[in-house]
């Protein structure tokens, strides 16, 4: 698969992400509250795109070495999911939410700027790597299945 083939799998991916996103979160997180309805939601948001797109792009993807390919498309949404994340602090109350968050578990607790900076920070890293884990995974698992059902003749 070459490098735009994998570059248009991913944007597809995104697209579907959106399309079927918001009528998972409709459904899914008035019942399971904004705390693990987020995570939730990525979750299936995630692996059901993967499904669709590892069953649209089945022929491209059994072209050449499967497991290859399909590490190559996980990857690149991966950094694609880096880039997103990054931009979570320029969202209005991104930096109150992290503060909040962080006296309510530690009440009493007075913090100079650069220690907010530093919880920021690791928070930011935290979630970065939660959203990369699951991507990578999830990912890898619904382009695998996805392909799996979609499987070209004579394979």
């Amino acid at each position: 698969m070459r490098f735009s083939d994998v570059v248009v799998c991913v944007a597809s991916l995104v697209v579907i992400m959106v399309l079927i996103g918001v009528p998972i979160e409709i459904v899914l997180a008035p019942a399971l509250g904004p705390y693990w309805g987020s995570y939730v939601i990525s979750a299936v948001n995630v692996l059901l795109s993967a499904l669709i797109g590892g069953y649209v792009f089945a022929g491209k993807i059994w072209e050449e070495a499967r497991l290859k390919t399909i590490a190559k498309i996980s990857v690149l949404a991966a950094v694609l999911m880096v880039f997103y994340v990054i931009s979570f602090p320029a969202f209005p109350h991104w930096g109150l939410a992290v503060r909040d968050a962080y006296e309510a578990a530690n009440p009493g607790v007075e913090l100079s700027n650069s220690e907010w900076f530093t919880v920021e920070s690791t928070v930011l890293a935290q979630i970065m790597f939660i959203d990369v884990v699951m991507v990578l995974v999830l990912g890898f698992i619904g382009l695998y299945i996805g392909s799996m059902l979609r499987r070209p003749s004579g394979k």
